[in-house]
């Protein structure tokens, strides 16, 4: 059983992919970087959506996230 500081946890690192996502690419880096940063930060939203242990945290921001990531 997944504790509450694991859920939190859990949602924390979710919305700090959410952040990056709505931050769109950073002069640093190229195209490709992007690209891939991109994919790898929605596939672990999209992973984490997937998961039964949510409670109350609202996943609405990761749900707008993926469609807004995967749009690109």
């Amino acid at each position: 059983m997944i504790t509450e500081e694991e859920i939190a946890r859990h949602y924390s690192a979710a919305l700090d992919s959410v952040a990056l996502i709505e931050a769109g690419k950073p002069e640093s880096m190229d195209d490709e970087e992007w690209a891939d940063c991109l994919e790898r930060n929605v596939a672990h939203l999209n992973l984490m959506l997937e998961k039964d242990f949510w409670t109350t945290e609202d996943l609405t921001p990761i749900q707008n996230a993926v469609a807004a990531g995967e749009a690109v």
